[in-house]
């Protein structure tokens, strides 16, 4: 078997997000991934959502190989070829005829993982309103990562995330919650559930109607 390009973190998490996956959506989709990176998750969905189609996608175009052999190397059937996406642009993806054809335009789920943090603001934003554009009328935004809350205490390693990230870029830094969920709401999204996951990530679920009382 080829080594492939391998994410670290991507390989501690996918299970966890996995396991809440099978409890948040239904049993079947069609899902738009944002910045899938190497791929494994893209991959790892798949198999363990088998009434899902995923479709990968990312900004870098050096991706798109990495991406497609993580696919054919894990066998699964159900992820489509990765396409290049600019999460700010307003079109998605560049390849729109394509995704058009494939889809109809609109997604039952959209998944973004760790990329608001290694980001500026504008890919928050970019998210928000490219997500409500392309979701079906029950579909749902999935986000997932570290955030600022003001009522839960900020552990240690994520402060020191925080640090390192700022000084690494300017624009870069965990996002404070209620700034997410503001934008969400400039969108037309809400926050519907909310899952606290291992390392200090939440796992943040969109909807265009947030959740009833009770």
């Amino acid at each position: 078997m080829t080594a492939l390009p391998t994410s670290p973190a991507a390989d501690r998490n996918k299970q966890a997000i996995l396991e809440t996956l099978q409890r948040v959506l239904p049993e079947r989709g069609m899902a738009l991934e944002i910045a899938s990176g190497t791929g494994q998750h893209a991959t790892w969905f798949a198999r363990g959502l088998p009434g899902w189609q995923w479709q990968p996608t990312d900004l870098q175009a050096s991706a798109m190989a990495t991406i497609a052999a993580w696919t054919e190397q894990s066998g699964v059937r159900n992820v489509l070829p990765p396409m290049r996406l600019d999460v700010t642009s307003g079109q998605w993806p560049e390849e729109a005829d394509l995704f058009g054809e494939a889809f109809g335009e609109t997604f039952d789920a959209v998944y973004c993982a760790n990329l608001l943090h290694i980001a500026p603001w504008a890919a928050c934003t970019g998210l928000m309103q490219g997500a409500a554009r392309v979701l079906a009328p029950r579909g749902v935004l999935i986000t997932y990562g570290p955030y600022l809350e003001h009522d839960v205490p900020t552990s240690p390693g994520n402060l020191a995330f925080d640090e390192s990230l700022r000084n690494t870029h300017p624009e870069w830094g965990i996002r404070a919650l209620p700034a997410v969920i503001a934008e969400g709401q400039r969108a037309g999204l809400h926050l519907r559930e909310r899952h606290a996951m291992p390392a200090n990530n939440l796992l943040l679920v969109w909807a265009r109607e947030p959740s009833q009382p009770g």
